[in-house]
């Protein structure tokens, strides 16, 4: 008896990729239908129940989450596979949680997409991850926005839309500054634990004794200084989720009380006898490889087991340049020079210079950055002259062949590197002139001086000083 060849439905509104993807998975021995609209998709499902959708989010009539959302209320799931030009966060969470089995963004390789399909039909042979298409919560508006389309960030938002509604504690790991709050956020937003409140603890601002009570609370009279009954923050997060922050500075003490709680559910306040029991979801983050500390002994086995049932890791941003662009329109549209004013805009050089920086302090050192550029640049232009790096945290050097390769002459060259002292100086200074005349150690009419040389040289716009003279 022949094996019947998979039914796959293609749905997208430009005939041409329609055509493509037609003829190449009929090439590789599937069954292929299309349908340009949201509402074409359903009527398909509906009559013929295809194995697979390959589907556009962005569709007229109903677009593809709509599309997903109508399935799943009318208990008609087909396993899906999402295309889509726009590669945001909330679209790919959004997806994933009402059921898609993966997401692919735009301009796509025709092998990826050919992977996709292969690995999704073997997966569902040995019904590995049938469960992938069904059961989740409906999603949550996330309030805060986590940035990047870059296939490293695509593969975090399936991550998160695949765990958030599950009760399995996670481990969030990076480096500092890549945005492992922002996500521990959007997971909580996203999960069943939404009602509850997200509890946050940062276990390297504590000490061990304090940690343990700010954690489980302490009866009164347990310690001095302990003049009534307090709650800790896992009664807090009650019903919630609780964040436990730089979860590798615990002391070895505090995590062996961790452990119990996340095995027993349970705990005692300090100095109390009465167990308190708990439904929280846990989410930990930590910049330190457990594994390593595991090793050395610095951290237990057991728990780091138990935390990383689920494991996110946030790729630094120097491995995903392809996302500043992006995130500089953000913490553009985020830092308005003035509430209520419109935001500043930035040259191409300066976007150069981003994408070219190593940013050992990750997105978090790249939004303040921006945002001192918008503050030197007054809510205007952007340039090259109002950013200002920490030399000393990069290790950044200055490189004088790229230098006098960009400026042309050994003056230019001398003069962009003043400009950049003096913007330096101004932004360490919060733009009072007297205090950065101290630093570069010239006087303020010297300073004067220099500034409006520099601002002739790029930074200055609409007859603007982009300083004060306090």
């Amino acid at each position: 008896m022949s094996h019947q060849p998979h039914r796959v439905l293609v749905a997208d509104d430009d005939a041409s990729i329609r055509m493509l993807l037609q003829d190449f998975l009929e090439g590789e021995g599937l069954d292929v239908s299309v349908a340009t609209d949201g509402e074409q998709v359903l009527q398909a499902i509906e009559k013929s129940r295809p194995d697979l959708v390959l589907m556009d989010v962005r569709m007229p009539k109903l677009d593809g989450i709509g599309v997903l959302q109508a399935m799943r209320t009318e208990g008609k799931a087909v396993p899906t596979i999402v295309m889509t030009a726009f590669g945001g966060s909330n679209l790919t969470i959004q997806a994933i949680q009402l059921g898609a089995y993966d997401y692919i963004t735009k301009p796509f390789d025709i092998d990826e997409i050919s992977q996709t399909i292969q690995r999704f039909f073997e997966s569902q042979a040995t019904g590995s991850e049938l469960d992938n298409v069904r059961g989740r919560p409906e999603p949550g508006d996330p309030t805060e926005k986590i940035i990047g389309r870059s296939q490293a960030m695509q593969a975090v938002y399936k991550a998160i839309g695949r765990v958030a509604g599950s009760d399995a504690t996670v481990l969030i790991t990076g480096e500092t500054g890549t945005g492992k709050e922002l996500v521990a956020h959007t997971l909580h937003k996203n999960s069943t634990f939404s009602h509850g409140a997200l509890v946050k603890v940062n276990c390297a601002a504590l000490p061990e004794t304090l940690l343990e009570s700010e954690l489980f609370g302490h009866e009164k009279g347990s310690f001095t200084g302990a003049l009534n009954q307090r709650k800790g923050r896992f009664e807090l997060a009650d019903k919630g989720s609780i964040f436990l922050d730089e979860i590798g500075e615990m002391t070895l003490g505090t995590q062996k009380k961790l452990l119990r709680v996340l095995q027993e559910r349970e705990f005692e306040r300090v100095g109390g006898t009465s167990s308190i029991k708990v439904d929280t979801r846990v989410i930990a983050a930590t910049n330190k490889r457990l594994e390593e500390e595991v090793h050395e002994g610095k951290f237990r086995e057991d728990l780091f087991y138990r935390l990383s049932v689920i494991h996110i890791h946030l790729p630094p941003l120097r491995e995903r340049r392809e996302d500043i662009p992006d995130l500089v329109d953000y913490f553009l549209q985020k830092h308005t020079y003035r509430p209520g004013s419109a935001p500043a805009s930035i040259s191409q050089e300066a976007v150069k210079l981003l994408m070219e920086h190593d940013w050992p302090g990750n997105v978090r050192e790249l939004e303040n950055t921006v945002e001192r550029g918008v503050i030197l640049a007054q809510g205007g232009v952007v340039t090259s002259h109002h950013l200002v790096f920490n030399q000393v945290r990069s290790g950044r050097t200055l490189d004088l062949t790229e230098l006098l390769q960009r400026t042309g002459s050994l003056e230019s060259s001398v003069r962009e590197v003043e400009t950049r002292l003096v913007f330096e100086a101004l932004a360490q200074a919060n733009g009072v002139r007297r205090h950065a005349a101290d630093i570069l150690r010239v006087s303020e009419p010297e300073l004067e001086d220099r500034i409006r040389e520099a601002e002739g040289n790029g930074g200055r716009r609409n007859g603007k000083s982009s300083v004060t003279s306090r």
